[in-house]
């Protein structure tokens, strides 16, 4: 499906001449990657037109935004000693090269949200911050999940589902592309393997 560019500020009203999003070089790359995903956003972003359903993912988006995360690293050395709290310094170093990385990217890279550039993709819930590439929570939630079942595999059924749900929830509000989400759980992979590597 070929896609249709809003001409939206980010806010999300109308633009006006003196209000439009200017796009910078690497749209052309987005451009020809958003019509290869148009399709995939507008049938995913369905589920803001259920109630329930997008009232269940602004939840899921709203704990991966950390709290569900830093919980978890705070109980770890409590509940499991030393093996805990060298998790816990684990996911504190993926976790902070993972915002300085995406951030940086974000800045880089200036993708805007489909919300903002394409016609039809409903916002769910308000964004971290402006910029789409890449996908800083399911960076995290792909991460920490990696770190903590390594240490701890009984934990996999609680974070294997809860890192997917992220991920699904971030291109079901209408903030990301699938492949924001694909580029931070590749880079979320990455971190975790770094950090495991050195702690």
């Amino acid at each position: 499906m070929r896609p249709q560019y809003a001409g939206r500020s980010i806010r999300g009203h109308e633009a006006t001449s003196a209000d439009i999003v200017i796009f910078p070089r690497s749209a052309d790359m987005f451009r020809r990657i958003d019509a290869l995903e148009y399709a995939w956003c507008l049938r995913l972003n369905r589920g803001c037109h259920r109630d329930l359903l997008r009232k269940g993912f602004v939840v899921v988006s709203r704990l991966g935004d950390g709290a569900f995360w830093y919980a978890f690293a705070a109980l770890l050395p409590i509940l499991y000693g030393v093996a805990g709290l060298r998790a816990s310094l684990r996911m504190t170093l993926a976790g902070v090269s993972g915002v300085l990385l995406y951030k940086w990217l974000k800045q880089r890279l200036m993708r805007e949200r489909p919300c903002v550039s394409l016609i039809g993709i409903v916002r769910g819930t308000p964004p971290l911050d402006r910029y789409s590439f890449p996908s800083g929570h399911t960076l995290h939630a792909v991460s920490f999940s990696i770190v903590i079942i390594e240490s701890f595999p009984a934990l996999a059924w609680l974070c294997v589902p809860f890192a997917a749900l992220v991920a699904m929830s971030r291109v079901v509000l209408g903030l990301h592309y699938p492949s924001d989400v694909a580029a931070g759980a590749l880079i979320g992979f990455a971190l975790a393997v770094s950090a495991m590597i050195l702690i």
